[in-house]
């Protein structure tokens, strides 16, 4: 029951993943590719910790919180870059 619920789901968010590459390369304009990108971290984030769950290890764990670090700033940073123009001032 809980193989089968950890494999349904990686396939929903593998989908969500799917559908924000879509919205990142489609997306009408900056804002929304900002958007797309930042929840593809998350969706990344998920996949890494139910590939973490499936496997039965805590190895991955400190991969998703670095990528969630590194997702964080990212979109600080373009967010930034869009309001302003310049990432530093």
């Amino acid at each position: 029951m809980m193989v089968t619920a950890l494999y349904i789901t990686i396939a929903m968010v593998t989908l969500a993943a799917l559908l924000n590459v879509y919205r990142l390369i489609k997306g009408p304009d900056a804002p929304d590719r900002v958007l797309a990108l930042d929840t593809l971290y998350i969706n990344a984030i998920a996949l890494i910790i139910l590939l973490g769950i499936t496997l039965g290890t805590r190895m991955y764990l400190e991969a998703a919180l670095l990528i969630a670090v590194m997702g964080f700033v990212g979109t600080v940073a373009m967010a930034k870059y869009l309001k302003r123009g310049s990432v530093i001032e």
